[in-house]
């Protein structure tokens, strides 16, 4: 695993530890773990923890205060992405020919269309550190709400707008986009599971830290 090189967006003062602003968020940091849209862990992830801005972190709190009323959970997939791990995307795409995950997370289309049609970027919104990718978990049952297709499931199935569903996962969808509008979060228009805080308070710096709160802590 390649580590991220320091330079001059190195900086995390302005960046905490997601579980300490959010108790009882559950964690699930795909590009972690092997299962993901590459099949191996992406570079600059050092360790299974989500990173924010403080500012993002403050507002995804008011959201998740207000689903704990309403008997659900916050489930974050992922949060800030190092430039480095974007980098590995991107390399993957144009030069690697391993396809294994295709199966499971790009079953209708080819490696290159991912980049075309948005699904991968060449510069995430994510290295800024304010944007989020999560879903619900109901507190009663112990399950992820059904919202019609799973994360990173590069398809046209995973548009919020998208009405090929049933009724109840639209409506589950909707839950979390209108909770996080209400909190000043930014949706995009290919996955149901990303938002943006609007007022981010980086929106010109590509951070390259490493995942890592022992990095924060240093």
């Amino acid at each position: 695993m390649k580590s991220c090189k320091p330079d001059g967006s190195n900086n995390p003062a302005g960046f905490v530890v997601l579980a300490d602003y959010v108790p009882g968020i559950i964690q699930e940091i795909r590009y972690y773990s092997t299962y993901n849209f590459i099949g191996d862990r992406i570079d600059g992830y050092e360790e299974p923890c989500a990173l924010l801005t403080k500012e993002a972190a403050r507002a995804l709190k008011q959201v998740s205060l207000e689903m704990m009323v309403r008997g659900y959970r916050l489930k974050v997939f992922d949060a800030y992405r190092p430039v480095c791990a974007v980098k590995h995307f991107v390399l993957w795409g144009i030069e690697d020919q391993d396809i294994r995950m295709k199966p499971y997370f790009y079953p209708e289309l080819e490696k290159q269309e991912l980049f075309e049609k948005g699904y991968i970027a060449k510069q995430s919104s994510h290295s800024r550190g304010s944007t989020v990718d999560l879903t619900l978990l109901d507190m009663a049952t112990g399950k992820e709400l059904d919202m019609g297709s799973p994360f990173d499931l590069f398809s046209v199935a995973s548009h919020p707008d998208f009405r090929g569903i049933t009724e109840e996962q639209y409506n589950n969808r909707m839950i979390l986009r209108h909770a996080m509008l209400r909190s000043g979060f930014q949706p995009i228009d290919c996955e149901w599971w990303h938002f943006t805080l609007e007022d981010e308070p980086y929106p010109d710096t590509y951070f390259t830290f490493p995942v890592s709160s022992e990095y924060l802590r240093r």
